[in-house]
């Protein structure tokens, strides 16, 4: 979990970061978190919430996600009970992506693709110059099938989260070598020329240059955001992503790819932005 308190012109005034339980401690703890840091802030005006999985905007409830383990948490209505603020609730990813969209590297372009790759992964689609939302079901990237019998926490098998996120690279390098290391960990090995990780990371961009060249003739972004925490891989990931991508497109709109410039912190500002919103629009 990360959470900030953020200025109206959204400034950091206090931040932190803990880990995220399962089920319903992990409601406790997300009740207990804003709660802290609207103390910390004092004269809080607003709260802007980003959860992962399936959510419903508009009545402020995380519906479902199966990596978490909650199901229809009426987050708005719980915050707003304990702390009398007024409350936005959205996707993780699209709070991300309203960041990047707003004011980072998707600034600009009417139709855009911003995907997250930490823990799951999943997008934020920007389609003629509106945010795409489906009643909370848009984005879902990480469950498009990239072919492969891999099961995933969804029920499916072949997915692209279960194969291609951070914990899937740390899990597939393990698999193959015995040895335990996290995505970032793996990222160092291939920056060293260790053969197993290579052989991992150049699978993994593979099944990402995939989906994104089937979300490509979909939607046809201009530009092509990569967050989350495999983003900090940089160049390491971006370039042979690119190429990949590339080869796969032919009459298509070629998106130029690029790197987050709010990172694992663009959830924060985005939901920031919501907060700031809600005092907009009173």
């Amino acid at each position: 979990m990360k959470g900030a308190v953020l200025s109206p012109e959204l400034d950091r005034v206090a931040s932190l970061r803990r880990p995220t339980p399962q089920g319903d401690a992990a409601v406790d703890a997300v009740l207990e978190t804003v709660a802290e840091l609207v103390g910390q802030a004092g004269d809080a005006e607003a709260v802007g919430l980003a959860v992962p999985g399936i959510v419903d905007d508009e009545r402020g409830v995380a519906v479902w996600s199966e990596n978490i383990g909650w199901r229809d948490v009426p987050f708005r209505d719980l915050i707003a009970e304990r702390i009398g603020l007024p409350v936005a609730v959205g996707h993780d990813v699209r709070a991300g992506g309203t960041a990047e969209i707003r004011l980072g590297a998707a600034q600009g372009a009417r139709n855009s693709l911003v995907v997250a790759i930490g823990t799951g992964i999943a997008a934020a689609m920007v389609i003629d110059g509106h945010l795409c939302v489906a009643g909370g079901y848009a984005g879902e990237i990480g469950h498009m099938s990239v072919g492969v019998d891999e099961p995933c926490v969804c029920g499916g098998t072949g997915c692209l989260e279960a194969v291609a996120s951070a914990a899937a690279v740390g899990r597939r390098y393990a698999r193959r070598t015995g040895r335990k290391a996290a995505a970032d960990a793996v990222a160092a090995l291939v920056a060293e020329g260790d053969a197993d990780a290579v052989a991992i990371w150049a699978e993994t961009v593979g099944f990402l240059g995939t989906a994104l060249a089937a979300a490509t003739a979909l939607i046809a972004p201009e530009v092509i955001v990569i967050g989350g925490g495999l983003s900090r891989a940089g160049d390491l990931l971006l370039g042979p992503l690119a190429d990949d991508l590339a080869g796969r497109l032919t009459f298509h709109r070629r998106p130029r790819l690029t790197i987050a410039r709010f990172g694992d912190e663009a959830g924060c500002v985005g939901a920031g932005l919501w907060a700031r919103d809600l005092l907009e629009r009173r």
